[in-house]
């Protein structure tokens, strides 16, 4: 099968074409015909930073990519649930033991796949996984329920866009923040109050949104030095969740609020093999959402091959993307 692997890693560390050996379906596992996976900005980690500075990055050569939609072409042992000519979607490698997406054909656990949404094409499936489960356990960490006013700091990112969209559903009164015209259109083409961080601080739009009490649920998907702002925006005894929180920070606001903060890592039960089947779980229920209306995938705009996947992590990294780069397979 045709593949696109990384000799070594480094910011410029280019993809090279190889002829690998086609996988062999194992217990519990399924072969999937790739048709497109999505760049994620833990992909572009992996690449840049290599194993000296992220442990979980592959052994070289590695075959990276972890989200993926396409047909089952082949069944382990012992698989219940699918079968040969099912599409499906999910999250299932590209990082420590666990070849990934950006081949032809992808062996796959299926704990962490599900049946792909019906009426999603490939591209738009292969967009979700990853931001999708982040989203969802994000939210239901935080304890998000109706009449509750939730903030999502940057609401047209990957996981941003899905976290807006489901906790409309979920009954909350959603706010998010982003900057520029269209990203702010964005937001408040999913119903929710688009909020331009570049002209808005934290104390004015907390006052013109809640009356100043704060929001019950914040789920920050900037991180970083932004983890304070969240933090301010919070009500007392609210929720922060954070996907990116990989910083030394004062944790005093939080004390003095009654803060509870959540620290989402979806990569957890891949990397460690434990509560796999919680993936398989929500990619099922995300699913539902899509095929109900309730939920639908934001793409960047551009298309890409897989001879051109340094192109499309270049554009991720740009900054310039909105929503998911997908690279097309099949």
């Amino acid at each position: 099968m045709k593949a696109m692997i990384l000799n070594s890693y480094g910011n410029d560390a280019p993809f090279l074409a190889a002829d690998l050996p086609r996988p062999e379906p194992k217990p519990g596992y399924v072969l999937v015909r790739l048709a497109a996976t999505s760049v994620n900005t833990v992909d572009t980690m992996i690449r840049q930073l290599g194993q000296e500075n992220l442990p979980l990055a592959p052994d070289l050569p590695a075959l990276l990519g972890m989200d993926f939609a396409g047909t089952i072409d082949a069944v382990g042992d012992g698989v219940d649930g699918f079968a040969i000519g099912d599409e499906v979607y999910g999250c299932a490698g590209g990082l420590a033991d666990l070849p990934g997406a950006l081949a032809e054909y992808m062996l796959a656990d299926t704990r962490l796949i599900a049946h792909k949404p019906k009426r999603l094409s490939m591209r738009e499936a292969a967009a979700l996984p990853l931001v999708g489960i982040t989203a969802m356990e994000g939210l239901q960490r935080a304890g998000t329920r109706a009449g509750q006013s939730v903030l999502v700091h940057g609401g047209t990112g990957g996981v941003g866009h899905l976290a807006v969209q489901i906790a409309r559903h979920l009954g909350a009164t959603v706010s998010a923040t982003g900057g520029g015209d269209a990203q702010l259109d964005i937001i408040r083409s999913y119903g929710a109050t688009a909020i331009n961080y570049r002209t808005e601080s934290v104390a004015d739009y907390v006052a013109t949104q809640t009356g100043g009490a704060g929001f019950d649920v914040v789920f920050d998907t900037v991180g970083g030095a932004n983890m304070t702002n969240s933090f301010e925006a919070a009500a007392l005894n609210g929720q922060v969740a954070s996907t990116v929180s990989l910083l030394e920070l004062d944790l005093t606001p939080v004390h003095f609020k009654g803060l509870s903060l959540h620290v989402v890592f979806m990569l957890i039960p891949m990397l460690h093999d434990v509560g796999r089947e919680t993936h398989g779980a929500i990619l099922t229920e995300l699913a539902r959402l899509v095929d109900a209306g309730a939920v639908t995938p934001l793409l960047d705009n551009t298309s890409f091959t897989l001879d051109q996947v340094g192109d499309a992590h270049a554009r991720l990294t740009s900054g310039q993307a909105i929503g998911k780069v997908v690279i097309d397979i099949a």
